[in-house]
């Protein structure tokens, strides 16, 4: 699909560089976009969270735990570092002594509704990124993603207009949350996209693991607005999150340079792109502002035949089957789809297995078993950084993923069987837990994904880098869906059940990268004669 629309610098750099007189540098670009993307994904974690926020409101449960626990005092990190601005238990319980819940999910199927909720939002993400992957690819990736954000930041406030209209039809808050995950699954193959766009491979994992922090930034700043607001009705808690979604979609639309092109340079992953930044030493790249002096003035003022857009309509977008074609999309996204099982279900499930296990001989409180769970995303973080960071050195995506997949079983293993010990024991197990689980996922969805949309098979003149992002976090979805609900039932059955079920999935995980991980090992061993597979990962600067 030949890709025919014209695009335009963005407004917002088109008045910076009026008032500085000249063009932004290379570098200041990539730090504005690697800024830009983390606040977009941000805002897109951060409208996702208003949902486990005020469940305890909507669906009350008598089922506490003594009040005696509720004040109980934690060291660090817990105390104030994490409680200080989350919702306590007594204002919970306050809501439930003022009313009896929101209909319709204060009936005794209200935790199947909400849960239905959940995998209907994760459902329709799941199966949006597929198209959207398509689209962001075909279409101009700054405002495709202004509008997915916008669209998103609108359909989560309008859940929370349900309060203030006195809606109680379950299909509207159904509706409301599928056509939320519609517009959400924009977010991640764009931001990828538009990141892999600016960035070579040379340190393109250890760049995305520090990146993809902004996941849990997301997370955090979410829970911090919608439980702020809670106390006004629950209705702001998910309005205020979409309002900031919203105002994220401006920010896009008026300073994201999604391609380099846009403003003047070079397509990085191009052919020529690619040759040029091998001519260059270390120190010769110091000298890119000059150059980027040069391809301002060939800009010009961001309209001509020859200024941003016209490298841009001579790329055609990628086909979902093409995309499947390149290899390596297959493998990493069925191993994403066993690994965001595993993670989704420490994220759905971890603070309501902390409040139902004993840590030092007594149970915690909903709001701090909330505040711990918190941890495993600490953990995650450095788990991404130093994932990224050792494929990087290496040059080795697949066996690095694989490692930190199998270290992840006995890690989660250890934790459940010891993470009852103490408070002390119990966090540090769960951010080691943290670290392997969330350390491939993040190098999977982030430098993996970008380096199969810039596979040398597209010869420089396709872009794939959206389709490839959606065809592996989409597929990820599925298993992020699948994980929750299966531990739905298999709680029932004792947490020993839930684990090893989360040791299986990370098992699979593993194994699903073998081939590709066997030919790492062979190149690295001077057996370069059979490694198409592993290929576009290992040997993108020859």
């Amino acid at each position: 699909m030949a890709m025919n629309s014209k695009r335009k610098t963005p407004p917002g750099i088109l008045l910076v560089r009026r008032i500085r007189g000249r063009n932004w540098s290379p570098k200041t670009f990539r730090y504005a976009i690697l800024l830009i993307t983390f606040i977009a994904y941000a805002c897109y974690h951060a409208s996702r969270k208003p949902s486990s926020i005020v469940k305890s409101v909507l669906h009350p449960d008598s089922s506490t735990r003594p009040p005696q626990e509720h004040n109980k005092l934690f060291p660090w990190p817990v105390g104030k570092v994490f409680v200080e601005r989350e919702i306590d238990v007594d204002e919970v319980l306050l809501h439930r002594k003022s009313g009896k819940g929101w209909e319709p999910f204060n009936g005794k199927d209200g935790t199947s509704r909400l849960g239905e909720i959940d995998v209907a939002f994760l459902a329709c993400y799941s199966i949006g990124m597929y198209v959207a992957g398509h689209l962001g690819d075909s279409l101009d990736l700054r405002l495709f993603l202004t509008w997915g954000m916008i669209g998103s930041g609108f359909f989560v406030g309008l859940f929370g207009m349900g309060y203030f209209w006195n809606i109680h039809a379950f299909w509207f808050f159904l509706v409301m949350q599928m056509a939320a995950g519609l517009f959400q699954a924009t977010g991640w193959p764009s931001v990828v996209a538009v990141v892999g766009n600016w960035f070579g491979n040379r340190k393109r994992g250890l760049i995305m693991g520090i990146w993809n922090a902004h996941t849990s930034v997301g997370n955090i700043c979410g829970s911090l607005i919608a439980a702020g607001v809670l106390q006004y009705g629950w209705g702001w808690s998910f309005i205020a999150p979409g309002f900031v979604m919203s105002l994220g979609g401006v920010l896009v639309y008026l300073f994201l340079a999604a391609y380099p092109e846009d403003v003047g340079f070079p397509d990085i992953n191009s052919n020529s792109g690619k040759f040029i930044k091998r001519k260059r030493s270390v120190e010769e790249e110091a000298e890119e502002e000059v150059d980027e002096g040069l391809e301002a003035d060939v800009e010009g003022e961001g309209g001509g035949s020859s200024g941003p857009g016209s490298g841009y309509e001579n790329k055609r977008s990628v086909g979902l089957l093409q995309a499947c074609m390149i290899p390596g999309v297959i493998p990493f996204a069925l191993c994403l789809f066993f690994s965001k099982l595993v993670a989704y279900t420490f994220l759905y499930w971890l603070p309501f297995y902390l409040s139902q296990t004993p840590i030092g001989g007594e149970y915690v409180s909903v709001k701090t078993a909330g505040n711990l769970s918190t941890l495993f995303d600490v953990g995650g973080i450095a788990g991404g950084i130093l994932c990224g960071y050792i494929s990087d050195k290496f040059r080795a995506r697949a066996t690095t993923a694989a490692a930190f997949m199998y270290a992840a079983i006995p890690a989660m293993l250890v934790y459940h069987s010891y993470g009852g010990v103490s408070q002390t024991v119990n966090i540090l197990l769960m951010m080691v837990a943290g670290l392997f689980v969330n350390g491939p996922y993040a190098l999977i969805t982030t430098a993996v994904s970008a380096d199969l949309g810039t596979h040398k098979s597209l010869q420089g003149d396709s872009r794939a880098l959206a389709t490839v992002t959606a065809i592996i976090d989409g597929t990820g979805s599925a298993g992020a869906a699948l994980g929750p609900l299966l531990t739905g039932f298999l709680s029932t059955l004792g947490w020993q059940a839930v684990f090893y079920m989360l040791v299986v999935g990370a098992l699979c995980a593993g194994l699903l990268l073998t081939r590709l991980v066997i030919a790492e090992i062979r190149e690295k061993l001077g057996y370069v004669d059979e490694v198409p597979a592993s290929e576009p990962l290992l040997n993108e600067r020859r």
